[in-house]
């Protein structure tokens, strides 16, 4: 019973009293009436409860950020009497509460609601609830229904015809990447050397250990052409930059999955993930469903993530690092890499433009890395992901 109906039955009680009280005979149709009607939306909603389904339709799917979600809701409530009014009450994750009143259409109570300029990300359903009442607000019960369901907003990725890392001395000199044999070898086991073996063999971290030369025992293995890699470096972020690493991260691994090379997404996160990606076909929606639902959580810096071996971002034949914060180590690994002639390149998001400031100070490891031969491309708040993405010199962006 609702705090009104509490009021009307209690109200009418008092007229009663006081009709008996007072002989008044006016008085006891109006105490009665009163009592009457919550005893009636009591029964009411009372025989109107029943088994209740709901069903959920949110958007079209394949919303982008900023774009606004329409969820349609379906009710299926099997009471002995229709249902005099009923309400859902949902709980959204990173939302909040949406209250929608239903309307009866045939046999089903239909609603929804719209949930405007969603940011990127997953919105899971917590909770939710169909609450039944009389239209007078006199009697009231809660009928918990089964909560799943998830959203998902896709970050708002940029087609890309050509890479920043593709031109002038970042082309690989004129070989086409396509060309390339995606194998290569791991190390597979370390074992004890055996004499006339060559000394190149020699795994020195096992020798040093044991006090004696090992050697390492190779395996033939597949390796990705391109490795993105997305630091979730969490102290990085400001404002919406991890939201611009995403849609860099994403829209570089789109433009090598519509060339059809063999790459794989790699999320440096409290929890890591890869997803490769072989084509824009099936493969691809894993990986946008993993850029949808990434947050900045990283535990670890995107150097350690390097420094292990047989990482898929080591053992890949291209690596395209997006980042905000360039770790210490980070510069020397990649100029390491670029100096044994494996092709590297880093996406820099200048998280400080995204603060009040508006602008950060240059960095100087991203000269040293572009001295080096490693393709560098600086994104700053209000650019263009499109241009910087395709062939923005570095110079002319570290002058800006």
């Amino acid at each position: 019973m609702t705090p009104r109906g509490k009021l009307a039955l209690g109200f009418g009680f008092g007229i009663y009293v006081a009709a008996w009280a007072f002989g008044s005979q006016p008085l006891y149709p109006v105490a009665v009436g009163l009592m009457l009607a919550v005893a009636f939306a009591w029964g009411w909603v009372r025989l109107a409860v029943g088994p209740a389904e709901l069903r959920r339709e949110a958007g079209r799917g394949g919303e982008e950020e900023g774009d606004d979600v329409e969820v349609d809701l379906l009710l299926r409530l099997d009471g002995r009497v229709p249902p005099p009014g009923v309400t859902i009450v949902e709980r959204i994750a990173k939302v909040g509460e949406r209250r929608s009143l239903l309307e009866r259409r045939g046999g089903d109570l239909l609603g929804g609601y719209v949930l405007e300029a969603l940011p990127r990300g997953r919105y899971v359903l917590e909770e939710a609830t169909a609450v039944v009442e009389d239209p007078f607000g006199l009697q009231r019960q809660l009928v918990p229904l089964r909560a799943a369901g998830t959203i998902l907003v896709y970050p708002r990725l940029v087609e890309l015809d050509r890479l920043f890392s593709e031109s002038g001395a970042h082309a690989q000199d004129g070989r086409r990447l396509l060309l390339r044999r995606p194998s290569g070898f791991d190390l597979h086991s370390v074992r004890e050397y055996e004499q006339g073996e060559s000394l190149r063999k020699v795994h020195w971290r096992t020798t040093a250990r044991r006090g004696q030369l090992m050697v390492k025992e190779l395996e033939d293995a597949p390796r990705d052409e391109v490795a993105v890699l997305l630091d979730g470096d969490a102290s990085a972020v400001v404002g919406e930059s991890f939201d611009v690493q995403v849609r860099a991260a994403g829209s570089l691994l789109h433009a090598h999955a519509r060339r059809g090379r063999r790459a794989v997404l790699i999320v440096n996160a409290a929890a890591a993930e890869s997803h490769r990606v072989h084509s824009d076909a099936g493969d691809w929606q894993g990986a946008l469903e993993v850029l949808a639902s990434v947050e900045p959580t990283a535990k670890t810096p995107v150097t350690a993530l390097l420094g292990r071996e047989g990482n898929s971002a080591v053992r890949a034949l291209e690596l395209a690092i997006v980042t905000a914060r360039l770790a210490p180590g980070l510069t020397d690994r990649l100029i390491q890499r670029a100096l044994g002639r494996r092709a590297v390149s880093i996406v820099y998001v200048d998280a400080a433009s995204f603060g009040p400031k508006g602008r950060g100070r240059p960095e100087p490891e991203l000269l040293r890395l572009q001295a080096a031969g490693v393709a560098v491309a600086i994104v700053r708040r209000g650019d263009d992901l499109a241009t910087v993405l395709s062939a923005r010199p570095a110079e002319e962006a570290l002058r800006a």
